[in-house]
């Protein structure tokens, strides 16, 4: 059980780490907060992360 649980940790962690969980947590405060607007697919808003990213940036090595 302990194991299980370390392990479940670990990969929560990964998830956040590595940002695959940006969707989900789109998904959320959509649900939350969305309003009107219609729900992006996950391609759709990783695309649009994407370009949010090639506009702004910020720190990055290259």
């Amino acid at each position: 059980m302990r194991l299980l649980r370390v392990l479940r940790a670990v990969h929560w962690y990964l998830r956040e780490l590595t940002g695959e969980s940006a969707y989900d947590h789109y998904v959320q405060r959509h649900r939350n907060h969305g309003g009107g607007a219609p729900l992006l697919t996950r391609r759709e808003f990783e695309r649009q992360r994407a370009r949010r990213r090639d506009d702004q940036p910020g720190i990055r090595c290259c």
